[in-house]
């Protein structure tokens, strides 16, 4: 059992090559996304001091491969519940199904369907709908000893349901895609960037700086950026469209902005 602890959450890689992160309470940690290897996720973990066995289960948003990617072997080696949708469950075991047809088995899947809170220890999640082009992709909020945790990534736009769930968040992940200058000038063939333009891709810097200037509520102490493209975004870009769109909102107790990172791990939150 974990002691002594507050509320935290840590990213441990985020972009186009594999998505990872962890929320944690008194007594509970949670993965949310498996997509690195298991001996990258198991490493990152221990540089922040975090021992990989007290993982308490995983959580999938969707199925595409930068965020399932370690799952297979996560689950295995960790033996914990993993919860995702059925629907992007089948999309993920029929998309790894051997040679004779046999899907992977999950020793212990726990389905859920978004708009249904549920527990895990002490952490209440509800997922909800986004925007993408997956089976059935979700976002996550947590709620644990008072505080608020909104995670929000892989989604084309935000429509008014996931912004009502964004509210009185203490830290909100949200996804910072692309600087859409960037992505039209860019090296992606014309399919590809329509696709991650169009209402179920991904949200653009100048879409999520729309977001903070009209229907944030401005609450939260912490903003991290992810989900970058290292193609088609710059770190600075990001940022600095982020904060210009907070403006007076910005304190240095709400809305301070951190990068996600693709290669090493963010400084972990504590709530």
């Amino acid at each position: 059992m974990l002691r002594g602890m507050s509320v935290s959450v840590s990213v441990l890689a985020s972009g186009s090559r594999g998505n990872t992160a962890i929320v944690e309470s008194s007594s509970v940690r949670i993965l949310v996304d498996a997509g690195i290897s298991c001996r990258e996720t198991f490493k990152r973990l221990k540089s922040l001091g975090r021992n990989p066995r007290e993982i308490s289960a995983i959580l999938i948003t969707h199925e595409h491969s930068d965020h399932v990617y370690g799952l297979a072997t996560l689950a295995k080696k960790l033996d914990v519940p993993v919860f995702m949708t059925g629907a992007t469950h089948h999309a993920w075991a029929r998309a790894l199904r051997d040679e004779a047809g046999e899907l992977p088995k999950m020793a212990k899947l726990e389905l859920f369907s978004a708009g249904r809170s549920f527990q895990i220890g002490d952490i209440t999640v509800t997922p909800f709908t986004i925007p993408h082009d997956a089976a059935d992709p979700v976002g996550f909020t947590f709620r644990a000893e008072g505080a608020k945790i909104g995670i929000a990534t892989d989604l084309g736009y935000m429509p008014p349901s996931v912004r009502d769930q964004l509210r009185g968040c203490d830290v909100l992940m949200i996804e910072s895609n692309h600087d859409l200058e960037m992505l039209r000038v860019g090296p992606y063939p014309w399919s590809v960037k329509q696709r991650v333009m169009s209402r179920v891709g991904h949200l653009s810097n100048e879409s999520l700086a729309q977001f903070f200037a009209e229907y944030y509520d401005g609450g939260a102490s912490y903003i991290v950026l992810a989900h970058l493209s290292e193609q088609n975004n710059h770190p600075e870009i990001a940022l600095r469209a982020a904060e210009n769109a907070l403006g007076p909102q910005m304190t240095l107790i709400r809305n301070r902005v951190m990068l996600a990172a693709q290669n090493a791990p963010t400084e972990t939150i504590q709530l």
